[in-house]
């Protein structure tokens, strides 16, 4: 079987034609996977990108709790300072003794400085005296009968509570009306 030259040549533009297709099929496969992985490393930034918006938000959040309660501690334990100058001016409020009328009044100016300061800082003491019972802020030590006073309302206070900027730091220790 002989071929003719216009044969040969047929068969030559086919087989061309066949490798500029698989070249071009290549060149395709090519370029959608360099879309693919494009497209990949965009989600991975965007995901990276959100990632680092959440961090910075709870960064921000762990600051400023930590500059709005970081100084609970300390606070706390001054509780027990500002807790024995009322006990010591409970004491000696009604001596008649003039030394002691002098010392009492220097003492509660001390305290209420005192207890000033520590509200700057965002100290507050929790009001409980006359009010209803709430046990998000008030401890009952007791419970008594009393004569006009509603159920539940707190008759006497043993200990202040204080809140920290809208945190109960330390509850009001109670007594209420039971009826």
């Amino acid at each position: 079987m002989e071929t003719t030259e216009t044969e040969e040549v047929k068969l030559e533009e086919n087989e061309q034609d066949t490798v500029e297709d698989n070249v071009e099929s290549i060149e395709e496969a090519k370029e959608a996977k360099e879309a693919k992985e494009e497209d990949s490393f965009k989600d991975k930034y965007y995901y990276l990108a959100a990632e680092m918006q959440n961090m910075q938000r709870r960064f921000d959040k762990e600051k400023e709790n930590l500059l709005k309660f970081g100084s609970e501690k300390i606070l706390r334990d001054l509780l027990d300072v500002v807790d024995n100058f009322e006990r010591t001016l409970g004491f000696i409020k009604d001596d008649q003794d003039e030394k002691i009328k002098n010392l009492y009044v220097g003492l509660d100016m001390v305290s209420k400085q005192f207890i000033e300061a520590l509200s700057k800082h965002g100290l507050k003491r929790v009001d409980a005296l006359g009010n209803k019972f709430d046990p998000n802020f008030h401890e009952a030590l007791a419970q008594q009968p009393s004569e006009g006073k509603e159920d539940m309302e707190i008759l006497q206070v043993h200990q202040e509570g204080y809140t920290l900027n809208e945190r109960l730091i330390r509850p009001s220790k109670v007594v209420v009306v039971k009826n």
